[in-house]
């Protein structure tokens, strides 16, 4: 007759997780900025920040007059390629993860998708706040061999506060940009986009305004396209600061807002 002995299980042996630091800010900014040269695109649509303002320059030299070589017009025409350029970097620093179906692997890795959209933010803005600088190394050596070739006078006629209003109206064309691919998601939509912002509805206000008195007043209080190109021509004053914070909230506060929370919570492929 066999004798059945009771025998005890086995003790569960727990292991703690380990914890991991967080990957600090500082990486994933620099990551995000690497991946913003890493593409053959992406790189050749930074570079062509550079590119644009030496043809600028070299165009003003050639063929402005000798009394319209002015540091002033030498930013003039360095600006305007700087204007719509750094836009599209800023509308696929975002849209890329899409369309490159990399939104995947960046959010596995940073789980926390506010981190990352604020990394891309400030790189972003970086990126045009540096190529500006450039610009206006750019433009005050223009200004000098122009001057030198013509015989004309150096003439500098762009102060700190005139550069400083710029280089804001610049950021601003980043940030709506930064704001088109937030919401859209869509390198194409979002260009388009942008052009539809920059190029359309500038015509349409300004022909409401000419014909419409109850309008001429109100649009710099709804226009945030007029108030950012105003920050090109003069330095503002206190309600011209006033009316680009009002025009400012419908334009891009609010979308900006709505677009951060899809972003937060659509789903990535």
């Amino acid at each position: 007759m066999s004798t059945l002995t009771a025998t005890s299980p086995a003790p569960v042996v727990r292991r703690e997780r380990q914890a991991h630091a967080p990957i600090p800010a500082t990486r994933v900014l620099a990551v995000e900025l690497r991946k913003m040269f890493d593409t053959r695109s992406g790189f050749w649509l930074v570079m062509s920040i550079g590119i644009l303002a030496l043809l600028a320059t070299g165009a003003t030299i050639a063929f402005a007059p000798e009394e319209a070589q002015t540091y002033g017009n030498f930013a003039a025409a360095i600006g305007f390629p700087m204007a719509v350029v750094l836009p599209m970097v800023a509308i696929l620093s975002v849209t890329s993860e899409w369309s490159q179906r990399s939104g995947l692997t960046t959010f596995t890795l940073v789980p926390s998708r506010g981190r990352v959209i604020a990394a891309k933010a400030v790189g972003a803005i970086g990126i045009g706040v540096v190529s500006m600088l450039l610009a206006l190394g750019i433009g005050a050596l223009g200004n000098i061999v122009g001057t030198a070739i013509s015989g004309a006078p150096t003439t500098w006629d762009v102060s700190v506060a005139e550069f400083s209003s710029i280089v804001l109206a610049t950021v601003l064309g980043m940030v709506v940009g930064f704001t088109l691919g937030v919401v859209l998601r869509s390198s194409a939509a979002a260009i388009v986009g942008y052009f539809v912002y920059s190029l359309l509805l500038p015509t349409a206000f300004g022909m409401l305004a000419a014909f419409q008195d109850w309008f001429r007043d109100l649009q710099p209080w709804v226009d945030f396209q007029y108030n950012q190109t105003m920050l090109y021509d003069r330095v503002p004053d206190a309600e011209n600061w006033a009316q680009l914070g009002v025009s400012a909230l419908p334009w891009l506060a609010l979308p900006l807002a709505v677009g951060l929370v899809m972003l937060h919570r659509s789903e990535v492929k």
